[in-house]
């Protein structure tokens, strides 16, 4: 599984590579907001599953061999001369595993719960990613590439599916339902030992392997991905309302100084409570370059923070998006 993993982060951040520079419309509750790139985007969900991934491969699996009740009892009774304790741990880590001392008549399974819950953790950010994708491609942001042959809808020919992030997001749901229960279940025995994890654990493939067609999945979608720059282009020209927030802020901004200094030369008490200014501005109306514009041109601002301003466009209001991506491509968070 960890190599499926490692290639899965690989397209992720190959995806960012690629597009890091490319401005996208964020949905901050499903409506417009600051605008974002999405290579950043991409580049968020590739350190995510890595952190995820580097936690799954710290888990020690434990070993032990310590008598039915976990004292050597009759060990000793056959043997008394011998450490048994020391040729316990030599034997199961000669195995590869990591030996517990304290135990009943079983290992105690803490650390099955361990790994589980950081593959269902894991999981559950690539869920998020196939949602954030299948969101992607209903809004046009990515074409998918077809293959000769395949069907995309059964009735209806023009449509290509995302079934592949759709069968992911699926096969991680089952996968998570069962590793969810190991995870509760094992670690609990009753007295010296019971027999209940005996037949829970008989289905720890099924959630394993749920999860490994859920990435292999995920990586037939991502390989089908095409960007169209087009739509993520026409989505920020019909969102201007975006820069409500960098002119809300500036203003503020420039007020709080003109309190501080007192200012004579700028008085932004001719130009109240910024925000419901915008708030009437934007909220409920088609907003253009133009009226934007002619917003910022009112403004009681010095010349050149109100240049600043006018220099805006949502395809450029991206923070310090570019540079998170660019960061994470170049090695440097994961």
């Amino acid at each position: 599984m960890l190599p499926v993993m490692d290639e899965l982060i690989g397209a992720m951040c190959n995806i960012s590579k690629v597009n890091s520079h490319i401005a996208m419309l964020s949905r901050t509750h499903g409506q417009p907001a600051s605008p974002t790139t999405l290579g950043k985007e991409m580049a968020i969900f590739a350190v995510r599953l890595s952190r995820e991934k580097w936690e799954i491969s710290q888990v020690e699996i434990m070993g032990k061999f310590a008598g039915a009740v976990g004292n050597y009892n009759a060990h000793l009774v056959a043997y008394p001369d011998i450490e048994w304790p020391q040729i316990a741990e030599e034997f199961v880590t000669s195995l590869g595993l990591h030996f517990n001392p304290y135990v009943t008549q079983i290992e105690t399974h803490d650390y099955m719960s361990k790994l589980f819950d950081a593959i269902v953790r894991f999981n559950n950010i690539l869920i998020d990613f196939d949602r954030d994708v299948w969101g992607y491609i209903s809004l046009g942001y990515f074409k998918q590439i077809t293959k000769p042959g395949e069907i995309g809808s059964s009735t209806m020919p023009h449509k290509v599916n995302p079934i592949d992030f759709e069968n992911s997001e699926g096969n991680l749901g089952k996968a998570n339902a069962g590793l969810s229960y190991l995870s509760m279940k094992l670690p609990i025995s009753r007295w010296q030992r019971d027999l209940t994890d005996s037949t829970v654990l008989r289905n720890m493939g099924e959630g394993l392997g749920h999860s490994l067609l859920a990435y292999k999945s995920a990586l037939q979608g991502i390989a089908k991905l095409q960007v169209n720059e087009a739509a993520l282009f026409e989505d920020l020209n019909q969102s201007w309302e975006v820069l409500a927030e960098p002119i809300q802020t500036s203003a503020g901004v420039f007020y709080l100084t003109f309190l501080a200094s007192d200012d004579p030369v700028f008085d932004p008490r001719n130009w109240p409570r910024p925000y419901e200014k915008l708030k009437e501005l934007t909220r409920g109306r088609a907003v253009t370059r133009e009226s934007i514009r002619e917003f910022i041109e009112r403004l009681e601002l010095p010349g050149e923070a109100k240049a600043n301003l006018l220099k805006l466009t949502p395809h450029c209001y991206v923070g310090s998006a570019v540079d998170t991506a660019v960061n994470l491509v170049n090695g440097t968070r994961i």
